[in-house]
């Protein structure tokens, strides 16, 4: 990263790295890539544990558990107790017990969404639910999609866990939540409540978890629409790295800035 970027994007931070209690920090990008781990995400973990630092990885994902999640961390060389794991599908589930305590859902997604949704007290049905809820899966299937539009038509509110338009796969991208809502929302005109990044609610109920203040967390992301956006909003230090979708030159096309750019997580760990 050249140092014109780290003075000029400094110049715009909300001060100095001290006083950070707390870290969330997003996955994809930023720890892993393509089931490699990436430089230093390793030695950053390890020192959030050493110093009792309370943490959260932070993942769209929503195909996935947490141990599952955690499973793919390790084969990676990373180790994350699957606790310190908060996913779209769990902010999901957080939000609408919220909402609605032991409310009823027709759930378009794979474990990851209807573990969460079980853990929250909701009924799962396709007979009159208060929610569609409509999250990633590998497989999405049409009479799927047209119960949804048609559960929606009759009064059912619609959810979906976060708005990426497409997902990672080795043979190229695959069409995600994002596009599928779209489709849903072409046919029902109905838009989805999105809870997943760059919605700052998915940040805040990972602080509620852990018990941690806006003004003492940071958080840690590669993407300015999403993780640095919503780290803003919802009052946080945000720190972006250049490990993942965002790159230096980038930076100056947003209305906003990260308190710090840096090349890798690797370089956050003195801060600690």
């Amino acid at each position: 990263m050249s140092d014109d970027v780290d003075e000029d994007v400094a110049a715009g931070g909300n001060g100095g790295d001290d006083g950070i209690e707390c870290w969330l920090t997003d996955m994809d990008g930023v720890l892993v890539h393509e089931e490699r781990a990436l430089p230093g995400a390793a030695e950053f973990l390890q020192r959030l544990t050493d110093t009792g630092r309370r943490f959260l990885v932070l993942t769209n994902n929503s195909i996935f558990t947490p141990r599952d999640l955690a499973a793919r961390l390790a084969r990676s060389g990373i180790t994350v107790p699957e606790e310190a794991i908060w996913t779209s599908a769990m902010a999901t589930a957080d939000f609408l017990a919220r909402q609605m305590p032991r409310g009823s859902a027709y759930v378009i997604g794979e474990s990851g969404l209807t573990t969460a949704l079980h853990e929250a007290g909701f009924i799962l049905t396709d007979t009159s639910p208060d929610y569609v809820v409509l999250g990633e899966t590998r497989t999405y299937s049409f009479e799927a999609i047209t119960r949804a539009i048609r559960l929606i038509e009759g009064g059912a509110r619609f959810i979906a866990t976060n708005p990426d338009a497409t997902g990672p796969s080795a043979e190229g991208p695959l069409p995600a939540t994002g596009s599928v809502a779209a489709l849903i929302t072409r046919a029902t005109r109905a838009e989805p409540y999105f809870v997943g990044k760059p919605n700052p609610m998915m940040f805040r109920s990972a602080m509620n978890r852990i018990a941690a203040h806006s003004e003492t967390t940071a958080m840690v992301g590669d993407r300015m629409d999403t993780d640095v956006v919503a780290g803003i909003e919802a009052g946080l230090r945000t720190f972006l790295v250049l490990t993942g979708s965002t790159r230096a030159e980038q930076v100056e096309r947003y209305p906003f800035r990260p308190h710090r750019v840096v090349d890798s997580v690797g370089d956050l760990v003195p801060l600690v």
